[in-house]
């Protein structure tokens, strides 16, 4: 079964600010990139979605424009919770907790957020209820952190190697699953 994953396109965030789970918009003009996503995806397909606005705006918008089986938004494909870092620059996080997180992303927890396992946790959940045994093309419109989390359980690839897989905004991933 094929899957398209998507990550949104550009925030409004200025590079280097850690937005996490922060409900961020996305920088318009996006009606181009749109069309572009569009023309990556199948005509018909079930529709998954992150809740925050920096996905449902564009998942929202490919409902309308392909022939959607079914639209949910889950809250499972948030971003990963980055708790007391959210909406700060990565050069604001204490040097004593981000190096160690840096050192071990995997398991270390941000204060008052999650670890990269417990993210790539939620995300099997999901994956396990809403995706094995469908036959149909599914899109999920998701966050950098969630397609690593996803191509991960695809690809058995150690999760402290996710970030060799490169995710552009806007980028839109077949995988068969």
């Amino acid at each position: 079964m094929e899957i398209y994953l998507v990550r949104h396109t550009e925030t409004i965030c200025e590079k280097g600010i850690c937005y996490g789970q922060s409900d961020v918009n996305i920088a318009e003009p996006f009606d181009e990139i749109f069309c572009r996503i569009i023309s990556e995806l199948p005509s018909e397909a079930l529709v998954f979605s992150s809740p925050l606005k920096r996905c449902a705006v564009l998942a929202k918008h490919i409902q309308e424009n392909i022939k959607a089986i079914s639209y949910q938004e889950d809250e499972r494909l948030k971003e990963m919770n980055f708790g007391d870092w959210e909406l700060k620059t990565w050069n604001e996080i204490p040097p004593e907790e981000l190096n160690p997180w840096m050192e071990d992303f995997v398991n270390i927890k941000v204060s008052n957020g999650e670890s990269f396992i417990e993210l790539h946790e939620r995300v099997g959940e999901f994956l396990s209820e809403k995706i094995s045994g469908i036959n149909q093309p599914a899109i999920i419109v998701a966050h950098a952190g969630i397609i690593r989390s996803i191509l991960c359980h695809q690809t058995s690839l150690p999760l402290k190697d996710a970030f060799n897989n490169k995710v552009d905004f806007g980028e839109v991933i077949k995988i068969d699953f």
